[in-house]
């Protein structure tokens, strides 16, 4: 889940109808945005893609909302969604630094010349276009994360990549579920089955916090601000990159995705999707109310 870094100006309050999501098992990534205090979020509204959403990008700058899919990117920010770029498989999704910039992998979709898999590909102008940057037929890149030092990414062996184009295997021996990085820092956090995983040097080498809630979710909602979620909904929350660990709340049904940015007085909005709906926090993961409220 994605998200990119605020401007501080007040965003107008969206009233959404009801928001269903279906829902694949794969994971997606995350990272951050950094909005000024004081504004709500952005809700989504009706009119979504049916198909499975792997990532979820808020861009507290223009208010826009956007799901990656099976079938392509699709901006929900007004009814009904509409489609961004072509169609195609949008595996692994992640924001990086910059206004419209993106980065992603999967599989081509129908009269795409692309390769398949299609490695990892980028976009500069919001999703319309996507360039070809490496591993064309190569990488299905499940997680996705951007960092300053550039890209970390797993496609069956984690890798990292100071400009998309050449690659070094991390010193790492786990498989990640979700890679989590902010554009703004180097810390990169992995959820995994043993627990959670951190590295301060934009993924190259890693270690096992003990200390941390297993967590199958994790997002930073700044470079130092990050939300991470238990396989039963107990949200909680970090101040200083997934060192120490604080419970803030619970989500009900099951999570399949998340996202976080800066909110107010120390507090990260939270966005998380179930099979069944949208919910948003805007106090931390304290409390959490559909998206489709007022």
């Amino acid at each position: 889940m994605h998200l990119h870094p605020g401007t501080g100006r007040p965003l107008a309050a969206f009233t959404a109808a009801a928001l269903l999501l279906t829902l694949s098992a794969c994971i997606p990534s995350a990272t951050s945005g950094s909005p000024g205090a004081g504004s709500a979020p952005a809700t989504p509204t009706s009119g979504l893609p049916s198909s499975h959403v792997h990532g979820l990008s808020v861009n507290r700058k223009t208010n826009q909302v956007l799901l990656a899919t099976h079938e392509g990117l699709f901006d929900v920010t007004k009814p009904p969604g509409t489609k961004i770029g072509a169609t195609n498989d949008l595996m692994g999704f992640t924001a990086a630094a910059g206004q419209g910039v993106f980065y992603a992998s999967g599989h081509p979709g129908p009269g795409s010349d692309l390769p398949n898999p299609m490695g990892l590909i980028r976009s500069v102008d919001g999703g319309k276009t996507w360039e070809q940057l490496s591993r064309q037929g190569e990488s299905d890149f499940h997680a996705l994360a951007a960092t300053t030092s550039g890209i970390v990414a797993y496609d069956g062996t984690l890798q990292t990549s100071p400009d998309g184009k050449t690659w070094t295997p991390a010193r790492a021996g786990f498989v990640p579920a979700v890679l989590a990085g902010a554009p703004t820092g180097d810390t990169v956090l992995a959820t995994t089955r043993e627990g959670l995983q951190r590295s301060t040097d934009g993924g190259k080498t890693w270690e096992l916090n003990a200390t941390a809630p297993v967590v199958q979710f994790v997002a930073f909602a700044s470079a130092t601000e990050v939300v991470g979620v238990e396989p039963g909904g107990t949200v909680h929350y970090s101040a200083d990159a997934g060192r120490t660990w604080t419970r803030t709340g619970q989500i009900e049904g099951q999570v399949q995705a998340m996202t976080a940015v800066t909110g107010a007085d120390g507090k990260p909005w939270i966005w998380a999707a179930s099979a069944e709906k949208l919910v948003v926090s805007t106090d931390g993961g304290a409390t959490f109310r559909s998206a489709d409220s007022s």
